[in-house]
């Protein structure tokens, strides 16, 4: 239609203002395309928005039905800023805005409330979810019901109402970041009864009345006026006959007895002004000057309760169209039903005939169906008037039996582009320190968290500092880019950190499917691409083969990398996969005690209880490399020379022709010979060497045979791991 053609262009370029005119623009479109046509019932309205004005009706919903509603109370918007940076990253600080407040629905109690969308997006799912931050309390509208406690709280309890008989909603604290920081545009899926009838719609409207009306079919229904627009509403579709000449109104189904009345021969009457002549009885029937109501317009539950529109079969008419358009819900199907039964109503109802007798029937009134001999057909009485010349009746002809219009198959309810209505996933959360780049300052520990889910609808979580006792200091928010994690089930073995290892391979299951890791030359690797952690070791690898369902090999690897030659060894299965690239999470070492009960904590909206980690390598950061390279000579007078190669913090790349920096405040180390816990000699060397007498290697030798010496380079807050020099013996 090109209403939504328009529609959509004009929202597209205008916002909210240029989508109403391009929808007025499509209606003319429509109009000249297939008439503007004639609208039985109340216009349908399209699904609108919640409003907060003054004297604004609040409907009365029946079954299942999505509304709007009314904002019935507000907070100020609060502000707050969070301040996140990743790897390399400046830190960036973001302000964002939530607010409370409540909406009216329903001027009658529901059940539930399903599903809620907030600028045409869900805010809540089927399963109660909120899909951003904030929480949602439900009043429906019991006589019993308590003020809300955050209504009562800002406004006191003695101006606070509870709203009895009202079904409302109360959000608390909800975040605006993703409305643009303004409360949006609110629908809501009511289910304010199971089933319902004609019975439940008048007992609110009249005392003491009797409405046995089913509307089978109807999965909701939603008026807001008296009785009678409710009635005018539901004729066209389930045709309803009233009765008040007894002390209670009576509502029923249009009369349709299997046994029809059958009226005496006509009174013939001869007067001026009297219809039958000799006859007794006039039939006509009326021309199509107005073509038959044929068009409904409805609520599709099967489209998320957009306006649908179903046309009666058969072949359409001249002229414009006429369409009853009902404030209720139903499948397109029941629509198409319904319209069926109400185009051949209409046509069958163009025969009428009027009737003069002299007998008087109690069991003759109107909504009676009634023949008469030698005139076919059933007829109904819709007016009687007695009169001198006796009972004339107008009766119209209904549809014959066997001919009804049978119910239609499954009809297609038209395209919809269906939201997404997902859980929000767990998280999972992998903490860190990473040895120092050589930005930033070198005695500033480097921590970072690798935060991550299996679902692509992760929305990020809390990060939160945990020293232990259970008391959380915030850290920020992760961000919702994922970062890539995931498992490596089977141990790594062993490798050279010399050399690039061609001959392993290491399987890793990451966390989702729509993960995925890259090859990388030996250029990029020389700059450092494909860095990954697996427990406590760094790597880098140049191949990836994705092998399906989220597994890789990953292979030509890289070992120990960043100071970790000590973890190349000692793998086991299980242990953690993360790829170390910009997405990573820095947090402050400020905010994170040293203790060796810290954790770093995550909460995310998919998280039943908060997800916590250790911090692997811990202490990297401030620890200088061990050195390298070591030798050993044996000189003439039989002493012995020990000398290794300084590495430094932040100074992974060894350029020629340039000095390797001193990080530390000086330059130290300590050489022991024996255990390395409790080694039974030490030195403390401010060079890169050390020469031991014959002497002193002998005595060493003779103290403990076979002993092995090593070197630690000491620097300003830690000492490296230990590098082996020389075995005595």
């Amino acid at each position: 239609m090109a209403t939504i053609l328009f529609s959509a262009i004009g929202t597209a370029i205008g916002g909210p203002l240029g989508g109403a005119i391009g929808a007025l623009v499509g209606r003319q479109v429509d109009s000249a395309i297939i008439g503007q046509g004639s609208v039985s019932g109340p216009r349908l309205k399209e699904l609108e928005i919640t409003t907060s004005s003054y004297g604004t009706v609040i409907a009365r919903h029946y079954g299942s039905m999505r509304v709007p509603g009314t904002i019935i109370w507000s907070t100020d918007l609060v502000e707050s800023s969070e301040t996140s940076g990743g790897k390399n990253q400046p830190d960036i600080t973001t302000y964002s805005y939530s607010v409370s407040f409540a909406v009216a629905l329903a001027s009658r109690p529901i059940g539930s409330i399903r599903r809620i969308w907030a600028d045409g997006r869900l805010l809540r799912g089927g399963g109660g979810d909120l899909k951003v931050d904030g929480q949602v309390r439900i009043y429906t509208g019991e006589e019993d019901q308590n003020p809300d406690p955050l209504m009562a709280e800002i406004e006191g309890p003695d101006f606070t109402p509870a709203y009895r008989g009202l079904a409302y909603v109360v959000f608390e604290d909800l975040d605006l970041s993703e409305f643009y920081n303004r409360i949006p545009a609110l629908t809501f899926e009511i289910v304010a009864d199971e089933t319902f009838g004609l019975a439940e719609i008048v007992e609110e409207l009249v005392d003491d009345a009797d409405a046995g009306v089913p509307l089978d079919g109807l999965t909701g229904f939603s008026c807001e006026g008296p009785l009678a627009d409710v009635l005018l509403q539901l004729d066209p579709i389930y045709p309803i006959d009233a009765d008040a000449s007894g002390s209670t109104m009576v509502f029923a189904p249009e009369r349709l007895q299997a046994t029809p009345i059958v009226l005496p021969e006509p009174a013939v009457s001869v007067a001026d002004g009297d219809f039958g002549g000799l006859g007794g009885f006039t039939r006509q029937r009326n021309a199509p000057r107005e073509r038959p109501l044929e068009i409904l317009r409805y609520y599709d539950v099967d489209r998320d309760y957009q306006p649908g529109l179903q046309r009666a079969s058969g072949r359409p008419g001249q002229g414009q169209p006429r369409t009853v358009e009902v404030a209720a819900s139903m499948t397109a199907t029941t629509a198409l039903m319904l319209a069926d039964r109400m185009r051949q109503k209409a046509d069958w109802s163009r025969d009428r005939l009027s009737w003069r007798t002299c007998e008087l029937d109690s069991a003759v009134a109107p909504g009676s169906i009634v023949n008469m001999s030698g005139m076919p057909g059933r007829w109904r009485v819709e007016e009687w008037e007695l009169r001198d010349k006796g009972v004339e009746l107008s009766l119209v002809r209904v549809v014959p039996n066997g001919t009804e219009a049978a119910p239609p198959g499954q009809v297609d309810p038209g395209r919809i582009n269906p939201l997404p209505d997902l859980l929000a996933p767990p998280t999972t959360l992998a903490a860190f320190e990473l040895p120092w780049d050589g930005t930033g300052s070198a005695n500033t520990p480097r921590i970072f968290a690798a935060v991550s889910s299996a679902g692509a609808n992760w929305s990020g979580a809390a990060l939160f500092a945990d020293d232990g006792s259970g008391s959380l200091q915030s850290l920020g928010p992760s961000g919702r880019a994922r970062n890539v994690i995931g498992s490596v089930p089977d141990p790594l073995a062993p490798s050279s950190p010399h050399l690039i290892d061609r001959r392993s391979s290491l399987s890793v299951h990451l966390l989702s499917d729509d993960m995925s890791l890259v090859n990388a030359s030996a250029a990029q690797l020389a700059a450092g691409a494909n860095r990954a952690l697996v427990g406590s070791e760094i790597l880098q690898f140049a191949r990836a083969e994705p092998l399906g369902g989220g597994v890789w090999r990953l292979s030509w690897l890289l070992r120990g990398r960043g100071g970790t030659e000590s973890a190349v060894a000692g793998h086991i299965g299980g242990e953690t996969f993360v790829l170390l690239d910009q997405r990573l999470r820095t947090l402050d070492p400020t905010l994170v005690t040293s203790g060796p009960a810290t954790q770093i904590v995550a909460a995310g909206r998919g998280d039943p209880d908060p997800v916590g980690s250790s911090i692997a390598l811990r202490g990297i950061s401030l620890r200088p490399p061990s050195p390298v390279h070591a030798r050993s000579e044996i000189l003439a007078d039989d002493s012995l020379r020990l000398c290794w190669t300084r590495r430094a913090r932040g100074a992974w790349l060894w350029p020629d022709g340039a000095e390797t920096p001193l990080v530390e405040e000086s330059e130290r180390y300590l050489v022991t010979y024996g255990e390395l816990a409790s080694p039974i000699q030490s030195w403390t060397v401010s060079i890169s060497e050390i020469l031991l007498s014959s002497t002193q290697v002998a005595d060493l030798h003779s103290a403990l045979p076979g002993g092995s010496i090593h070197v630690r380079q000491i620097g300003s807050l830690a000492i490296s791991d230990p590098t082996f020099l020389a075995q005595l013996g």
